[in-house]
């Protein structure tokens, strides 16, 4: 079984993001609307067939955000907000499990959204690069996540069906794309984030990625 692990809240912790929206727009819980609203840009471009990468849906999603709020948002500070996504760091819990997955003999590899260069800055900067096999963006394949393609992507890297590939998430829409895929997928219930309770469910639900690695070891060890 390969192992995929989705990377912004799932493996990364975006809290200090708050102080650039504090600065920026005098709120900081603006930034959870903020990625939301980059999802919805973002998916909307998937749907229409208008592909839309992560980092111009991020800068969209910034206009927006600071046009609601009637706020003038330097270009600047736009900038910095953004490019702080490949300086996140890791939620405690991570580092550790990632160990055990590959102490176990797991092969691992990162699916996100973001593009790759992006994504291979956050797994440096985390200290997180050597756990992984690979670091996979979605962008590669020009058809973010939920689409089928971006977890197909997985399944061609390493020559595997897409039954072999368990996808590690945070996010409901993520799992529900990995499962309708064909693959297997493990929620992470990060404060916050819940299941779409339609459809397919996934096997795997712990509270943070520590206890999802537990299940995953005891399931589909090597």
């Amino acid at each position: 079984m390969i192992i995929a692990f989705d990377v912004n809240e799932t493996l990364l912790d975006l809290r200090p993001l708050d102080a650039l929206f504090e600065e920026a727009f005098g709120n900081a819980a603006l930034r959870q609307q903020w990625f939301a609203r980059m999802l919805q840009v973002a998916f909307v471009g998937g749907l229409t067939e208008r592909y839309v990468d992560f980092t111009t849906a991020q800068h969209a999603a910034l206009t927006m955000t600071a046009r609601l709020q009637g706020v003038e948002l330097a270009d600047d500070d736009a900038q910095r907000i953004v490019d702080s996504m490949r300086t996140l760091p890791a939620h405690l819990d991570v580092p550790d499990a990632l160990t055990r997955l590959k102490e176990e003999g797991f092969t691992l590899t990162t699916l996100t959204n973001s593009p790759l260069d992006v994504a291979r800055d956050q797994m440096r900067h985390a200290g997180l690069a050597d756990r992984f096999n690979a670091t996979l963006s979605a962008h590669q394949v020009r058809a973010l996540k939920p689409r089928r393609e971006a977890y197909g992507l997985v399944a061609s890297t390493f020559d595997v069906a897409l039954d072999e590939v368990r996808l590690v998430a945070a996010h409901g829409w993520d799992v529900t794309g990995a499962l309708a895929a064909g693959c297997a997928a493990a929620f992470v219930a990060r404060p916050g984030q819940a299941l779409i309770p339609i459809g397919d469910q996934p096997d795997i639900v712990g509270d943070d990625v520590a206890a999802v690695v537990d299940l995953v070891v005891a399931r589909d060890r090597p």
